[in-house]
């Protein structure tokens, strides 16, 4: 069966609280998930202190969840867009 195309990931959308919307690759949206944790290692989400590594965690997030709590009642949130030239 072919790759369906729900599956393929070209870029994010990535909302945070008070800012524009942001379009940002798979690798991007890796690159800033992982500072994000590295600055949150004290306090991280339940499902991702189970990995030994920033990276792991970032990756993690990035293909399973599509929201991450920055602050109570603020969250950075990313949803899959495709962009059709």
């Amino acid at each position: 069966m072919p790759d369906a195309i729900m599956y393929q990931e070209e870029m994010f959308v990535v909302l945070m609280p008070g800012a524009a919307e942001d379009f940002l690759s798979p690798e991007e949206l890796l690159e800033r998930l992982t500072d994000l944790l590295g600055d949150r290692q004290h306090d991280l989400p339940r499902d991702l202190q189970r990995f030994a590594t920033v990276a792991e965690q970032a990756l993690y997030l990035r293909d399973t969840a599509c929201e991450l709590e920055l602050s109570p009642g603020e969250a950075m949130q990313w949803y899959v867009v495709r962009l059709e030239k």
